[in-house]
């Protein structure tokens, strides 16, 4: 499982748990805050045309064609970008790029200020999927831009971005990183440095990138992390010692366009984690602060944790302490499973684990006995000598007899 962007949500508090992402309502493919941008060629622009005004992606015969169509999609690790529509498969990850070129031919006599770049993300399931991308500046004309690129599938899926996969490339900077700002309120960019001016000129171009990964879709979604007890970082998996505890943290988010009912969250301990009576603390817009979950039921049955709209969010916290029951010498993998259920239906599932090495001692070898072996003392070699003194006395027995 690969790790994503987490956050808990600060939504307002209310009876059912919501959220929304903001997109402006005139998105249809390309568009502007004008209303619709003049174009230009680029014979056009070196003629003249643009004259003393800063744009950005008004080229329709530019190095990505017509730059209009600036944000598109490409399977990670290949080359090929399709501007506005991709066929996406569950478990592959994405990059998309958006493209930004200040028009403007005189370079850094009409640079551009305050660029920042985002993208708008869906968080449902669907199908077809639109990721929307926005360029940003204090002083073009227009002051702002957006693209757009599907992606479609013949199955319900939801994206989800991968944490810190933001990145700026140009050929000033080479490749640097974007904070992950890049999908909420916006990143700033440059072309010397990240501080927002952008140079006309196609030689002070650059371009964003992300990447999200496609799941086949349930209708929810659900995280799974851990930590050990007293540190901040939340983990895939974590290192631990007989008698530590941990903590695990569940993300649930409802990712279809209906309010869900009675949201039923289970917890599935391994063999050898022993769950920490009264740890269960609920988070969530009614409890931004969190609550006890007053029932120690969360590795049996499962809690119910209330009702939410689409997009809304909770996260459950757990403590679970490692003890030794059925530990093998050496290392051992406790994985822990959670699941999510709405209307007897399980709609997600993620694991976390939990690594122990427990060393075990080798008993010193008993001595082997010695051997019954014939004693080979001074006895025998004086018996040795006399046996043959007798041989040597009878041969010469023998030869005195014939001389006779």
């Amino acid at each position: 499982m690969n790790k994503v962007y987490k956050t808990i949500l600060s939504v307002a508090a209310a009876a059912i748990v919501g959220g929304a992402t903001l997109v402006p309502a005139n998105v249809l493919a390309w568009g502007d805050s004008a209303g619709g941008r003049q174009v230009y060629t680029i014979e056009q622009i070196n003629e003249g045309a643009l004259g003393d005004k800063i744009t950005f992606n008004s080229i329709t015969n530019g190095k990505i064609g017509d730059e209009r169509n600036f944000v598109g999609a490409k399977i990670s690790g290949t080359t090929s970008v399709k501007d506005n529509e991709i066929s996406v498969e569950d478990g592959r990850a994405y990059t998309i790029r958006l493209y930004v070129h200040n028009n403007s031919p005189f370079g850094v006599d009409k640079t551009a200020e305050d660029v920042t770049v985002s993208f708008a993300l869906p968080t449902t399931v669907g199908k077809t999927h639109t990721v929307v991308g926005y360029i940003n500046s204090s002083n073009a004309t227009p002051e702002r831009y957006w693209d757009e690129v599907k992606l479609v599938s013949d199955d319900d899926f939801y994206i989800e971005f991968v944490d810190g996969s933001a990145r700026y490339t140009n050929t000033k900077l080479g490749t640097v990183p974007l904070s992950n700002e890049v999908i909420t309120s916006g990143a700033k960019i440059g072309y010397s440095g990240l501080n927002g001016k952008i140079p006309g000129c196609f030689a002070y171009d650059g371009e964003v990138t992300i990447e999200v990964i496609v799941h086949k879709a349930s209708s929810s979604k659900l995280s799974k992390t851990v930590r050990i007890k007293g540190t901040k970082e939340w983990k895939e998996s974590v290192d631990a010692k007989i008698g530590d505890e941990v903590e695990y943290q569940i993300e649930y988010k409802n990712l279809t366009s209906e309010t869900v009912n009675n949201v039923m969250i289970r917890d599935i301990l391994p063999k050898n984690m022993e769950y920490v009576k009264d740890s269960t603390y609920l988070y969530n817009a009614n409890h931004q602060s969190g609550v006890q979950v007053v029932e120690n039921t969360l590795t049996t049955t499962g809690i119910n944790i209330g009702s939410y709209a689409t997009k809304g969010n909770a996260y459950i916290r757990f403590t679970a302490k490692v003890v030794n029951n059925t530990l093998a010498c050496g290392d051992n993998q406790l994985v822990n499973w959670a699941n999510v259920t709405v209307n007897s239906e399980v709609t997600g599932k993620d694991d976390a684990s939990v690594m122990v090495n427990r060393v075990c001692e080798t008993p010193e070898p008993e001595p082997e006995p010695e051997p019954d072996l014939p004693p080979t003392g001074a006895t025998d070699i004086v018996a040795g000598a006399l046996g043959a003194g007798s041989i040597v006395t009878m041969l010469g027995y023998a030869i005195a007899s014939r001389k006779k």
